[in-house]
């Protein structure tokens, strides 16, 4: 066995906001042949238990009270191909920026939109992440799990079996702590189907000079884009997006929009209607609003970041703050997409 546990164990380094909380125990599992030891272990079984990836979608409140695991199973392949397109197996641990340029250097395209989103392969398919009118679930296959409440048995779930919704999915609901994903499959292809009529990802292009372009002239923009608005966790910490774009009704979407003409939305199916919720913090002036060393990102509103030494919880009072002044003026409730801990 190749697990070392640790007491009492620093976990700043360990989630991109910053925040300086640890874990009453600590431990690394980067082979999967480990995992019934890690279950058979007294700290996984005095628990409680939380597997962290790349720690980009976490806020930690306090000291976590039991085991914290850091997920870094590694390893990409190929595991099958036809003449259109190829299947390409990730494991959880793997950061999911690096997967998809190297995607792109193999000349496997369609996950271009979502370059330079922060966190890890594992993470991928429990958040549903997406970006630029493109999200996980449009290439993924598979996701292989095991099964933590069956000794850690191998089990894999097919595209349709996980449930996926916007930045949901089965793994955050009915197999929340019980299925933990080991490795996600994608099926990827060799031509090129560009989306870039989402977002700023044209205007990008031309800025660029490029008039005919390719999926790495797409996953560059995306970078720039992104490079331009949100700020680098290395340098300050936050954990991207922090509240979803909100779905509402068509009738409350009409009412809105008859009172702020000039806020952006987009349809969501069902006839519902995905509003923005980065216009809607804007322009209830928090865009830059700041109490201590917690604050809205002043170029992203949607962004909360930590100055330094914020807590989590001064973290999580701003968020509310938001949440108030936005139910308030727009009667729309913003939900957080990070797991609050």
């Amino acid at each position: 066995m190749s697990l070392t546990f640790v007491e009492h164990a620093p976990l700043k380094p360990h989630n991109t906001f910053g925040v300086a909380v640890s874990a009453r125990w600590f431990t690394t599992l980067s082979e999967l042949a480990d995992l019934p030891a890690l279950i058979a272990s007294a700290p996984y079984r005095e628990g409680p238990v939380l597997f962290l990836g790349g720690g980009s979608n976490v806020l930690f409140t306090r000291d976590y009270p039991g085991l914290v695991v850091k997920l870094a199973l590694s390893g990409v392949g190929k595991i099958a191909e036809d003449e259109t397109s190829v299947v390409v197996e990730a494991a959880a641990g793997e950061p999911w920026h690096s997967f998809v340029q190297r995607t792109l250097a193999e000349g496997w395209y369609g996950l271009e939109n979502l370059s330079l989103i922060p966190g890890t392969i594992g993470a991928a398919p429990i958040q549903n992440i997406g970006a630029y009118g493109v999200e996980v679930k449009d290439t993924l296959t598979e996701v292989v799990c095991a099964d933590l409440d069956n000794g850690g048995a191998p089990l894999t779930l097919a595209n349709a079996d996980c449930r996926f919704g916007y930045r949901d999915s089965v793994f955050k609901r009915e197999a929340a702590g019980r299925l933990l994903v080991t490795a996600v499959r994608f099926r990827l292809s060799k031509t090129p189907q560009l989306k870039t009529g989402y977002g700023d990802i044209a205007g990008e292009l031309s800025r660029m000079g490029v008039t005919t372009p390719t999926p790495r002239d797409v996953a560059d923009a995306v970078i720039r884009i992104r490079q331009s608005k949100l700020p680098d966790p290395a340098r300050l910490g936050n954990a991207g997006s922090f509240f979803k774009n909100p779905i509402v009704d068509a009738a409350a979407a009409a009412l809105l929009l008859e009172r702020f003409p000039a806020l952006p939305h987009y349809p969501a199916g069902d006839g519902r209607v995905k509003l923005a919720a980065g216009w809607l913090i804007d322009n209830a002036g928090l865009k830059g609003h700041r109490v201590g060393d917690a604050a809205v990102h002043e170029r992203q509103a949607l962004v909360l970041v930590n100055h330094g030494g914020a807590s989590g919880q001064q973290i999580r009072a701003l968020a509310a703050t938001v949440q108030d002044a936005v139910r308030e003026r727009y009667g729309v409730l913003l939900e957080p997409e990070p797991v609050v801990l």
